[in-house]
């Protein structure tokens, strides 16, 4: 009975093997599809129409210099690696005008829109061209890996958490006048990551002498809970760092413009109600954006949304 039972079994186990053998072998997403025009085709872009003012940039050397990492193993592909694209792509960043960022990804973008507001780091030449991307090599074999790719859970030195650490540390190095940092005070594990990228490869990266101050945007998801603001759980770490470092730096909760476009797409929610015009004149230069406290939107205001859309 024991053997006939095997030997039943052995037809699902072949199954599985083969299921496994075929199956992803890393946590993170495979390599982008047509990775190569993708970036080709964004560098050309911001060069052409974004920023042209930025002069011309070699977006074959560009290329060349990037794909060296994906002739490495996927598990060490180290930030040095990506020297040479760094300093093929680098170009200055405006004063006052460098934005950095946890757990905002979306909101940063739309808020800096495609430069004209802010500059974060993925509206830079080489943070744009490694944008919502992914891309790694097999494991012992030439070819790409369209079915996963390493993260830090599986190891350290992966392509895409290299690639955004220099990425990261170069934007800090140029980054120069006023530094503004929006974080998500609604996060659960906290609005500032005492681990993660600002953490260990930007703030450290600051230059002194280049920056005047620092403000801190706390934000909070319309309609969900505010598990922390300013002076608050890790919000109050970084500030403490940021003071301990010698940084003249301010914090605001829900500041008002990054409110507005939240708004946009919450406007019937209370968090986003509108106040009457004459509230509004009698606080028309609060001494404190936090005294709105999130909830105060005049109708000049949503007028102010709907032009931030066109």
């Amino acid at each position: 009975m024991a053997a006939l039972g095997l030997a039943s079994s052995l037809p699902l186990l072949l199954l599985l093997v083969i299921a496994g053998a075929g199956g992803a072998r890393w946590r993170g997403e495979g390599t982008t599809r047509h990775l190569q025009s993708i970036i080709l085709g964004r560098c050309a872009e911001h060069v052409a129409l974004l920023n042209p003012e930025q002069g011309e940039k070699n977006c074959t050397a560009i290329w060349e210099a990037f794909k060296v990492v994906l002739d490495k193993d996927p598990c060490s592909v180290f930030p040095s690696d990506y020297d040479l694209f760094i300093s093929l792509s680098r170009h200055s960043i405006p004063t006052d005008k460098s934005l950095f960022w946890e757990n905002n990804h979306l909101l940063v973008t739309s808020y800096a829109e495609n430069a004209r507001r802010f500059v974060p780091l993925c509206s830079v030449l080489y943070g744009r061209m490694g944008d919502f991307l992914s891309w790694c090599r097999q494991e012992n074999a030439s070819e790409l890996d369209y079915q996963s790719c390493p993260t830090s859970e599986d190891c350290e030195n992966n392509p895409v958490d290299s690639f955004w650490k220099r990425a990261s540390m170069q934007y800090s190095r140029d980054s120069s006048g006023v530094i503004y940092v929006m974080l998500n005070g609604s996060e659960p594990t906290g609005a500032y990551p005492v681990k993660g990228f600002f953490a260990d490869f930007e703030i450290p990266y600051f230059q002194k002498d280049k920056i005047t101050r620092i403000e801190i945007w706390v934000m909070h998801e319309i309609g969900r809970p505010k598990v922390e603001s300013c002076g608050e759980g890790s919000v109050k770490i970084l500030e403490e760092r940021l003071k301990q470092m010698g940084f003249q730096y301010s914090c605001i909760n829900d500041h008002l413009p990054v409110k507005l476009l939240k708004c946009v797409d919450h406007s019937t929610h209370p968090d986003c109600a509108l106040k009457s015009a004459a509230a509004s004149i009698q606080r028309e230069v609060p001494p404190l954006w936090s005294e709105y406290g999130g909830s105060l939107i005049t109708p000049f205001l949503v007028a102010l949304a709907s032009a931030i859309q066109m």
